[in-house]
């Protein structure tokens, strides 16, 4: 009996010593696999169908890609913030190791962002922020206050600075687009625009149907109306068009931020004398290289915090508030002189 018992016992100890053996080899395959192995980063832009953001979808994937990484592209068919926390929770489930996310609101999101952030998943935004408190950090086109800014004096320039005026934005939760807004009328409030008018600030959602229905409705409301800002690229387009079908070149003046390929006709043609915008494969590429350098520890979102972003250069985390942010660079301004070349490219 005292035999078999030892027996038994020897066993028991030779079946642990192999089962131990084996979860140490399955944690070191793991932890092989998780320090070799392709990482995978996903974005989330507003909404399908928006060329602006099919291009800074193709940035980032080629930031991702040329890290030697796997990029997951999303998108909702509507700009809703419920549609995107649904992919939110798709993401953390799939065990993602970064989102850079393109928020449909700034605070709606919030939830599930510090969820995917408790999970050890890194959180970004780009282009249309999210609050603070859901993200590590952000990454921004440009100075928002010259953003805003540059649309007014530009308009003011071409109504020769008397009129009506109205501006054609995206979703009336958009941050970028709020902060460029408050931005144009903060200059507004300087007395050489005395003689100019902001009417309304009109919400075309980032769809090409409805900013269409919008600037008719815009030019119904205020027949004197003199200029139109859209800083939104599904926007100005759809403005162009319908001042191009209405006869109303110089009649009533339009700028904003626009896609070179899509508004070229109409600043070849005049009922654009120019516009604005940044490279958005630049800030997709940009927003893929802050993911991977959070991802790898390069950064961790705080101010002074620095990384090389691929062909862009070194790049600097500053202040945003009570955030932080990455700078790409100023607004580029398209005209009839360099409209052609551009067109091209994006």
């Amino acid at each position: 009996m005292k035999k078999w018992l030892t027996i038994g016992l020897a066993l028991i100890l030779v079946l642990s010593v192999i089962a131990a053996c084996g979860n140490n080899k399955e944690n070191n395959g793991k932890q092989g696999a998780d320090a070799g192995g392709k990482k995978k980063f996903a974005i989330i832009f507003k909404n399908t169908g928006n060329p602006y953001g099919e291009k800074e979808m193709e940035g980032f994937k080629l930031a991702i890609e040329e890290l030697g990484h796997e990029a997951i592209l999303k998108a909702p068919d509507q700009p809703t913030a419920e549609a995107q926390i649904q992919m939110i929770e798709e993401l953390i489930s799939q065990e993602v190791d970064a989102i850079a996310i393109v928020g449909n609101d700034p605070d709606a999101l919030q939830p599930a962002l510090t969820k995917a952030m408790d999970k050890g998943i890194k959180v970004l935004s780009l282009d249309s922020g999210v609050n603070p408190q859901s993200r590590m950090v952000h990454v921004n086109q440009a100075d928002p206050e010259r953003i805003g800014r540059v649309q007014v004096q530009a308009i003011y320039d071409m109504i020769g600075g008397k009129g009506e005026i109205a501006v054609l934005s995206a979703t009336s939760q958009a941050t970028n687009q709020n902060v460029w807004i408050e931005w144009m009328k903060k200059e507004l409030e300087d007395p050489k625009y005395a003689d100019m008018k902001l009417v309304k600030v009109a919400y075309g959602d980032d769809l090409r149907d409805k900013s269409v229905s919008e600037t008719e409705a815009l030019l119904k409301s205020f027949p004197n109306l003199k200029g139109i800002i859209s800083p939104t690229t599904v926007g100005i387009a759809a403005a162009g068009k319908v001042l191009t079908d209405k006869g109303l070149k110089g009649k009533v003046q339009l700028t904003g931020l626009g896609l070179p390929s899509e508004m070229a006709d109409y600043i070849e043609s005049g009922v654009s004398q120019w516009m604005y915008l940044w490279n958005p494969v630049d800030v997709g590429y940009l927003a893929g290289f802050a993911a991977d350098a959070l991802v790898s520890g390069k950064i961790t979102g705080k101010v002074g915090d620095k990384f090389t972003a691929g062909r862009l250069g070194e790049k600097e985390i500053i202040a945003d508030g009570e955030g932080t942010q990455i700078m790409l660079g100023d607004p580029f301004k398209f005209d009839g002189a360099n409209i052609a070349e551009w067109k091209k490219v994006y």
